[in-house]
């Protein structure tokens, strides 16, 4: 199946006008489109929305707000490395949770288990390849209860719903990615949800320096107005190319494919992947081959997430690509 990137051909006459108008304003950065984009993503979430020029960016902000620099994190090992390097980053301590075969995301009697084990000030739950973790308001139900901080990383759910709701609008925080792979894409972007209007208020200080009063130790993490404009035009395709892969995945892969990861009942995914737990010859890999702590060189043993490792494959479910 050939590679195909979520951008319809025809939008291309609406980002160009979108370029020109940014060409003309003189204002590449911080101005219409930027704003604009977060309205978006707003209305499509449900809840207040920060534009960053990475994921990264994103969860520094929200780690550095929630003063984590020297706290424990709990993290699933099955993801990418950018999850436990932010947390590391921030000046807190990683520790890892085990991942369940359903639905390749936090396992909540293990996390059960670590909550008592490590006492961590926050959990970062992972979503994994376009669906809402199958778990998600048991985890929210415990973090809550216990007072823990909960942040969600929605790189990879774009689209997705359950019962209502985003990613991202279960936790105190969620972390999105417009990485040139992802569902819809930037080239490179991110964008940080949330109700809590405090942390809000301070990413769109902290990706810019922490200007204008400087209160707050930010950095760079600001997106141009050009990238921005590819996000409004994005934002506006996303329903089309989910329900363009949930087709696709009903009329053609689930009957090839009957060991897969199976939805709960009511659930949309984004379809980021296409996961079975059956070797394939045109996989398109894995989401992740090797779980973060082996890369992290910690000794614990996590073995769903070393199952999963072994056990997954991803079948091509490229936006309009060639059926084979």
């Amino acid at each position: 199946m050939k590679f195909t990137i979520g951008f319809e051909m025809e939008d291309s006459l609406k980002l160009q006008r979108m370029w020109r108008e940014i060409f003309t304003s003189h204002q590449w950065t911080e101005g219409k489109f930027t704003s604009l984009f977060e309205e978006k993503w707003e209305k499509y979430c449900g809840i207040p929305s920060v534009a960053f020029s990475g994921w990264s960016g994103a969860a520094a902000a929200s780690l550095d707000y929630f003063g984590l620099k020297g706290k424990t994190v709990l993290c699933p090992s099955n993801t990418f490395m950018a999850t436990p390097l932010s947390i590391i980053k921030a000046g807190a301590r990683v520790e890892f949770v085990d991942c369940g075969k359903d639905d390749l995301c936090i396992d909540p009697e293990d996390l059960k288990e670590k909550i008592e084990i490590h006492r961590p000030e926050a959990v970062f739950l992972v979503h994994i390849g376009g669906h809402i973790s199958f778990h998600v308001e048991k985890i929210a139900e415990m973090c809550k209860k216990r007072k823990i901080i909960l942040l969600e990383d929605c790189a990879h759910a774009h689209g997705a719903i359950w019962k209502n709701k985003r990613a991202g609008t279960w936790g105190d925080a969620g972390i999105y990615s417009f990485y040139a792979t992802k569902t819809i894409t930037t080239g490179e972007g991110g964008m940080l949800v949330s109700q809590n209007r405090g942390l809000i208020e301070f990413a769109r200080k902290y990706r810019n320096y922490g200007k204008p009063d400087y209160k707050v130790e930010g950095s760079n993490f600001r997106m141009s107005e050009f990238t921005a404009a590819i996000g409004c035009v994005q934002v506006d395709r996303l329903d089309d190319i989910v329900a363009w892969k949930k087709n696709y995945a009903e009329r053609v892969l689930n009957k090839r494919f009957p060991r897969r990861v199976r939805f709960p009942k009511g659930m949309t995914s984004g379809f980021y992947k296409y996961i079975v737990f059956d070797p394939i010859e045109n996989s398109t890999g894995k989401v992740y081959d090797t779980p973060c702590h082996f890369l992290l060189r910690r000794k614990e043993k996590l073995p769903g997430c070393e199952w999963i490792a072994k056990n997954h494959w991803c079948v091509p479910i490229y936006y309009k690509g060639i059926e084979k």
